[in-house]
Parts: C-alpha cells; structure tokens; sequence
C-alpha cells in the first residue's frame, strides 16, 4: 500500500460530517470505490451512446497501454525524451495521410479538435495581422451554418467577427460562392468542414478553395483555408483516397483532427498540423526551461497525460492502413445499412445517408415526433440526440445516429426494432 493510501486511512473510520465540503475521515479504497459508482450509476452504457462521435470501446492490449501512461506528463520533454518523439512520430504519419510535405509541416497534439481549433485560429488572425500591417482593425472569419460551435468561441474570445453563409433549405454546407461572397480585406480565413456534425456530410472543400483563388487572381484578396476534420481527417485518408480536401490543396494552410474520434483514442486528443513553420506563427510559441529542458510551447493548454498519445501510436502499428481502412469500412457499411431500414419504413427523410462520416441524420414525417421516438429509444438503452437545424431552418428537428468502430450489425437490428416498435404504436 502506498504512503498516500496509509495516510489517507488513518484513523480507519469514515464521517457523514463535512469540513469545507469534505468529510472529516477518508474510507477504505473499496468502499469509495463502491460510493463513486453508486453516485454514477444509471445512464445508457458508453457503447450504446449513438450522440457521440468520441471512441466508447478499446481492446484490452489497448487498455493495459493507455493505463500505463497515465501518470506521464506529456510536457516533461526533459525527462521523457521517447514520449516527446513518439509524438513527433504521430505529426509524421497524420502529415503524410494528409499529403503534407515531410520536410515542413509540423504539429500539435492538443485535448481535443476544440483547443486545435482555438489555436489554428489564432495563428490565421496573427497572420492576417502581419499581412496587412495593422491597417485593418475589423477582422473577420468565414464558416458554413454547420462549422462547429468552437469557432465561434475563438471569434467570441478573440474579438473576431463570425461570418457564417447561412443554412437553406437543400444545402446545410458552405460552398464555393457563399464563401466568397462573405469575404474581403478583413477576412482572416475561411474554415472548411470535412464531416458536420449535423448531417455527417463533407463539405466541398476544394471547389471552396478554387474559388477563393478566384477572388485572389480577380480582386487580389488572398484568404487562407484551415480545414476543420475533426471527424473525417482520420476517415477520409482511408475510404475517400482521391479526393481533394487536405495538404494536396495549396490553399489550405492548417488541419485539424480528433484523434479521440476516428483516431480510436479515449477522450482526450487532438491533433493540429500546418503545413509550415510560418503558418504555425513563431511568436506564438512560448520559451519554457524550469521543466529541465528549454523548449518552445506552442499548445493552449500545458500539463496533460500522455497515454492519448502513447494510444495514437500504438493505433497506428496496431491497426496498419489496411486496419483502419477496414474498420471505418464497416462503420460507414453498418451506417448505410441502417439509413436504408429506416428509410424504408417509409417515415423519415435523410439529410445524412452515411455515404461519407458513418453518420445517420434524419427528420420525420408527420404524424412521428422525434423527441419521443428519442424517448422511447432511451427507454430501450439507446440515446439519440435531436436537435434543430441552424437559423434559417430551425424549424426542422433532426435526429442522429453516429456508427462508431463499437457498432454491430446486431446493434443495427435492435435499434431498428426498437424504431420499429414506436412507429406501430402511432399507427
């Protein structure tokens, strides 16, 4: 038993009396145990969440690896020199998937597609800032009605105007024109969404580029493209090989990723890559040398454990291309299949087939509500989220179902019957 577990029990007793919101005396490690999962028991299991996009289910080997590193602080470069090149190693093979040059684009892993995202945009406006030499005072970003909310997070902190196309009827994706039409002197990039989370579809990420060379050539108002993948950057490298959204597009300067979605990493990754030094903005970086070392930060958020990426890694020589590219194969299969059944009841309208993220993205024709079927779907251990469309079309609810590396083909067949089952009780 540990130092800290011998003091923690002494005295052996416990008090329901509380010192400043905890008790007087500690517990035996079993018994807080038990009091945790008391406390957090109920809820549908991780595996039947259908909201998510994040990964609910490792192997074993997996597990036993992510638990060994735990305790290792990824920033400890110093004393952990193996960890910090394993991390390297990542950037490496996530900037060759994304046809990136080896010799110049370098990286980040961050906590998630949301820190990845606050950074990439705070290297487009530092860039901005240098190109116009600080003649402009009103930037401005662009993004579709489907760009996730942490973009508007960074205009919001940043003082930065979000300039969002806004949804119709048919198209939920930024395209080409709409984002040109947004543009000018002040814009400081256009963000390119490669799998929304509201319909699971990629927008037209090279069609968008070619029209802001357009602008460029035509009005000499050169904007940048970051392409925000968090849920197709480590899908589309495997399934969709020909076509054009990542490092192949000169115009598109940063992409980021999860690696705690498509990447088959618990919670808790992200990874941003530029496609140089200058577009990663050297100012941005930080000196640090109390750690031992004298390293440059470059990441928003500083201590955080290394078994995310120790997992990254281990992922990636664990499953080769070929694993992935069969793993997402079955998501985007088992997706598929199950837009099919549903759409044969005759009942609901897709948005999203599962065609390109394993996302299933439906409304309903009258007289089914979703928020009940939703309901009666939690009832039966499955959670679904419904939500509305944004501004425009906010009228329109809409369910989800994300087919994750977990998903089986049973789970394709329960989930049917229970949809099934609510349908015959409206009729």
């Amino acid at each position: 038993m540990s130092a800290l577990a011998n003091a923690a029990e002494e005295p052996l007793c416990s008090s329901t009396h509380l010192r400043r919101g905890i008790p007087d005396f500690g517990m035996d490690a079993d018994a807080a145990l038990n009091a945790v999962a008391g406390r957090l028991r109920g809820g549908c299991r991780p595996e039947r969440n259908l909201a998510t996009f994040l990964t609910t289910s490792i192997e074993p080997e997996a597990h036993r690896v992510y638990r060994a590193y735990l305790n290792y602080n990824l920033v400890d470069r110093e004393q952990y020199p193996a960890m910090d090149e394993l991390l390297r190693e990542c950037v490496r093979i996530i900037g060759s998937l994304w046809h990136g040059d080896a010799r110049r684009v370098v990286g980040s892993a961050t906590t998630g597609s949301s820190e990845a995202a606050l950074l990439a945009g705070v290297a487009l406006l530092r860039s901005w800032q240098a190109r116009t030499r600080g003649e402009l005072s009103r930037p401005n970003l662009v993004m579709g009605a489907g760009a996730h909310a942490c973009w508007k997070k960074f205009c919001r902190h940043w003082g930065v105007e979000a300039r969002i196309a806004p949804a119709r009827a048919g198209r939920l994706a930024l395209d080409g024109i709409a984002a040109v039409d947004l543009c000018d002197e002040g814009t400081i990039g256009v963000i390119g969404v490669l799998g929304s989370t509201l319909d699971g579809r990629y927008e037209p990420i090279a069609e968008i580029a070619a029209e802001l060379d357009s602008l460029a050539e035509q009005r000499g108002i050169d904007v940048p493209m970051h392409v925000d993948a968090a849920s197709g950057g480590l899908i589309a490298p495997f399934l969709d090989t020909e076509l054009r959204w990542d490092f192949r597009i000169p115009r598109v300067v940063s992409i980021n990723a999860s690696g705690h979605k498509a990447g088959m990493v618990l919670p808790g990754l992200g990874w941003l890559l530029w496609r140089d030094r200058g577009r990663r903005r050297p100012e941005l970086g930080i000196r640090i040398n109390y750690l031992g070392g004298d390293d440059t930060h470059y990441e928003l958020s500083f201590s955080r454990s290394a078994a995310p990426v120790v997992l990254q890694y281990y992922n990636f020589i664990r499953f080769g291309f070929a694993g992935f590219q069969a793993v997402h194969a079955r998501s985007r299969s088992l997706a598929r299949q199950l837009a099919d059944r549903l759409h044969d009841t005759g009942r609901f309208r897709l948005l999203g087939d599962g065609s390109e993220l394993p996302v299933v993205a439906l409304t309903a024709e009258p007289p089914i509500k979703l928020r009940r079927l939703a309901m009666h779907l939690a009832d039966r251990g499955w959670a679904v989220p419904v939500y509305t469309l944004p501004p425009e079309l906010d009228e329109v609810e809409v369910m989800r179902v994300v087919a994750r590396s977990d998903f089986t083909p049973e789970a394709v067949e329960d989930f049917t019957a229970a949809v099934e089952e609510f349908i015959s009780t409206v009729n």
